[in-house]
């Protein structure tokens, strides 16, 4: 990239007013803008590139890995290139503005983040030509993302140093480096919620970029208009009143010793595991407490938040604690803190806040829920996030100080900022992809505390050898209350895993059989007062015995492939869950091949331990094969076509899931139908609102105009229902003919099959047929304004997030059962089969 030249203007005035000071509140400014419109970046390409290459925690653990080590290569390449380029310039008598190298790098983020718009999509279809599983997979994802993610990255990751370069390292300079740092953060919190909470629920992706764009081109321009008008360098003069401000001599006899003892590496050992620790109880914690408060996206955007406004006031915290304290010994006592603060969040997470005497049901509106998840994050995780803040000013401090006040400013930042993102990148991936599901979220939180810990004590054996008690007990000490700390933390409830945010409500009402917590999601198994067992997965009941959920599930299975046309022979069931669904193909003597796709491989094998009764034992039925993968990714990079596809996925109001509610997904989804191959959708009632309802079933209609609705009643009210459509090539509906239908059932090789349907009574063909409730032609007036689900907006998302406390279910039933009518063009049979369907099917 090309830099703007100046000419080193003169410094010999000493006035910190003449030098530049003046400008610093504008730094703050621009800092805080760069800050924003990373952190909408960073959510929108995740959204963007979860599209295709998935939601796995391998897949989100890469993006993660690319993001940051881009910017841990622009901290530290930056002050390297400016090395060399001052070098070349010195001769010409010339030198770089580090306030115009800033604005040339946000401009070029600008201009790569417009360019992303067009180019992710275009880079996507290379990666689906080559897409492949297992480490190829892996290895192309990772490939995909640094495509897409470093050259942006890059350019982020050097703003620090570009901006800081422009102060000089005195103390009162050094502080001002950790005031802009959090200035940035306050900034990220902006972004995140203004992208969370309302770019990307009001409009889309290209929008949310662009509104990043457009902050990086006013960034961009005051800071050319600072950098014409400001010298360049400032560099801050001590306040002569405060000791502490003075500018580090040149060490003396007296203190040559200190001086050389006073080392940079425990520094940056200690910033690296401060940032290790911090984004790898930032994993624990935003998986506990989506577990706790419901993993909509507004929680994700909420927990990110509350952690950015505690690393921002950290950071101005360490900035002034830097200036008035010896800084190598602040950072040693925050990282001992630290450990006090990570076992406090985890016993608030695990031991007080699933017990608050909370019901999100009774919330009139989602904003005042929003209103008491912000509190609970607040009281949980601010201490920890505050201490964490004041870390990397303090490391600034302590760093300078060891280096001496004759250094670049620029090159020192970068090495501690690459020092605290290495770290961070080690603890992001450790915790998500290995130790949470090698050793449990408990057993990570009581690591997160010795690391801490180990981080103090690493700066702090210095000042204990040179204290007249013996080094050895205070060591010890230290170690003995680190591990008390340690053993504090307790293990996460088993009713909190099982019923999350309805912990305090459902608690005492189970009996919990199991529980694990795997690499993308955590489970429970349960037997509820009257015997029912439950399987949860991340605090929601997946599937049950209970009669409701067994009808569904069943029904799921066994409608698409009766009302297939012709043999049955290949099937993609999508999510495992009680295996109820997949377990249904088993009985049918033509299905060949069932493949199965799940997220979560603890699932199969501990829902079978309890469901195989009721599953047939699929998962070990020869013709089953399991796929450990995102639905979404897998139907993207199969190549194979099915004769049915049935998707029974999470709630559409869990981050990511909506991507299975897309037009496009749906899209690709009849693409991989056989010709007439028949598709199902399950679409809740309960948990949710008319308008997310609406727009799960339009979007279904828009790319199957044939479908139809399927209801699955609790006793004659609404409870969950599912859409079924087929591949026809000329968008025929399906034709069910009642009489065929009951031959059929009636038939020896389906004796299985009505045993299967009886359980749940609907061994007769009327009673699967009195299920109807309707089809996209009769619903038309009923869906007209329904948003269509896109992946550019992938507005589902947002607005299930504002109703999952919602109980709406009978009236949006009712509402839809207004416009059912007999579907003449579906069902056909004799008048004596159709007379008592048409009584039944009529509207409500």
């Amino acid at each position: 990239m090309s830099m703007t030249e100046a000419t080193t203007p003169s410094l010999s005035v000493a006035a910190p007013e003449t030098n530049g000071a003046r400008y610093l509140p504008w730094l703050l400014v621009l800092f805080a803008g760069s800050g924003a419109s990373a952190l909408i970046y960073e959510i929108a390409w995740y959204q963007m590139l979860q599209l295709v290459i998935g939601s796995t925690a391998v897949s989100l653990g890469v993006l993660l890995a690319t993001f940051m080590g881009g910017l841990c290569i622009g901290s530290i390449g930056l002050p390297w290139w400016l090395r060399r380029r001052q070098a070349q310039l010195a001769a010409q008598g010339a030198t770089l503005h580090p306030l115009r190298v800033y604005a040339a790098l946000e401009l070029g983020t600008g201009v790569l983040g417009l360019v992303g718009i067009w180019l992710i999509p275009l880079i996507d279809k290379l990666y689906l030509a080559g897409a492949e599983h297992g480490l190829p997979s892996m290895l192309l994802r990772g490939l995909l993302c640094a495509c897409c993610l470093l050259p942006p990255t890059i350019l982020m990751g050097a703003s620090l140093p570009a901006i800081t370069g422009w102060i000089e390292n005195t103390p009162r300079g050094v502080a001002w480096w950790g005031l802009l740092y959090a200035g940035n953060i306050a900034g990220a919190v902006f972004g995140c919620l203004l992208a969370g909470y309302c770019l990307l629920r009001v409009f889309d992706l290209d929008i949310a970029i662009g509104w990043a764009v457009a902050i990086n081109a006013i960034v961009a321009g005051l800071s050319f208009w600072v950098a014409a008008r400001a010298p360049a360098s400032a560099e801050l003069q001590p306040d002569p009143h405060k000791p502490s401000e003075q500018p580090n001599e040149q060490p003396n006899a007296a203190t040559g010793q200190r001086e050389r003892e006073a080392r940079r590496w425990p520094v940056m050992l200690a910033i690296a595991l401060s940032g290790c620790a911090a984004l790898g109880a930032e994993v624990v914690w935003t998986r506990l407490l989506g577990l706790l408060l419901g993993a909509t996206v507004y929680t994700f955007s909420l927990i990110l938040a509350v952690f950015l406004i505690g690393l921002g006031g950290g950071s101005a915290l360490g900035a002034w604690m830097g200036r008035r304290y010896h800084p190598r010994a602040a950072l040693a006592w925050s990282q001992m803190a630290l450990a006090a603060g990570v076992a406090w969040a985890a016993i608030m997470i695990a031991g007080s806040l699933p017990y608050w005497p909370i019901n999100p049901d009774l919330s009139t509106s989602p904003w005042f829920t929003f209103q008491i998840d912000l509190v609970r994050c607040l009281w949980t995780i601010l201490p920890a996030a505050i201490l964490w803040g004041a870390s990397f000013p303090l490391a600034l401090a302590a760093a300078d100080r060891s280096r001496g006040s004759h250094n670049n400013s620029g090159r020192l930042v970068g090495e501690v900022y690459a020092a605290n993102t290495l770290g961070a990148i080690a603890g992001a991936l450790a915790f998500s992809l290995f130790l949470i599901p090698w050793v449990g979220t408990r057993a990570c939180e009581v690591m997160l505390v010795l690391i801490s810990a180990a981080s103090g004590l690493l700066l702090l054996i210095e000042s204990f050898e040179s204290d007249r008690w013996q080094p050895g007990v205070k060591i010890a000490a230290a170690l003995v209350a680190a591990v008390l700390l340690a053993v504090t933390v307790p293990g996460v409830p088993g009713q909190m895993i099982a019923y999350g945010r309805l912990t305090a409500v459902d608690a005492g009402e189970s009996q919990i059989l199991y529980t694990g917590e795997g690499r993308n999601a955590s489970i429970a198994v349960s037997r509820w007062s009257d015997g029912t067992i439950q399987f949860h997965v991340s605090g929601k009941v997946e599937a049950s015995t209970d009669p409701a959920d067994m009808r569904l599930q069943r029904m799921l299975g066994h409608f698409p492939a009766l009302f297939h046309q012709g043999p049955l022979h290949s099937v993609l069931v999508v999510g495992f869950g009680a295996g109820v669904t997949a377990g249904s193909f088993t009985r049918y003597a033509s299905v060949s091949r069932i493949a199965i796709c799940e997220l979560e491989p603890l699932i199969p094998p501990h829902s079978t331990a309890y469901f195989a009764k009721q599953d047939y034992d699929v998962m070990h039925d020869p013709r089953t094969q399991i796929y450990y993968d995102d639905a979404r990714h897998f139907v993207l990079t199969t190549p194979e076509h099915f004769d049915l596809i049935t998707s029974d996925p999470i709630h559409p109001w869990v981050k990511g899931s909506a991507t299975l509610y897309s037009r496009e997904y749906f899209q690709m989804v009849r693409n991989h139908l056989n010709p007439h191959g028949v598709v199902t959708q399950w679409v809740p009632l309960y948990e949710t609102d008319a308008a997310t309802v609406k727009s799960e079933i339009a979007t279904f209609f828009s790319v199957f105009p044939n479908g139809s609705i399927w209801a699955n009643e609790l006793n004659g009210g609404g409870y969950d229902v599912f859409l079924l459509g087929s591949n026809d090539p000329a968008n025929a509906p399906l034709t069910i003919n009642a009489d065929a239908l009951q031959q059929t059932l009636d038939s020896p090789p389906y004796a299985g099959v009505q045993q299967s349907l009886a359980e749940v009574g609907l061994g007769s063909a009327s009673a699967i047929l009195d299920t109807y409730a309707g089809q996209h032609r009769d619903l038309e007036p009923w869906l007209v304004g329904a948003q269509i689900n896109r992946d550019g907006n992938l507005r589902l998302q947002y607005l299930a997030g504002l109703a999952l406390n919602d109980d709406n279910e009978d009236a949006i039933y009712a509402a839809m059962l207004k416009y059912r009518r007999f579907p003449g063009n579906l069902i056909t049979g004799s008048p004596e089969t159709l007379a008592p369907l048409m009584r039944v099917l009529r509207p409500r």
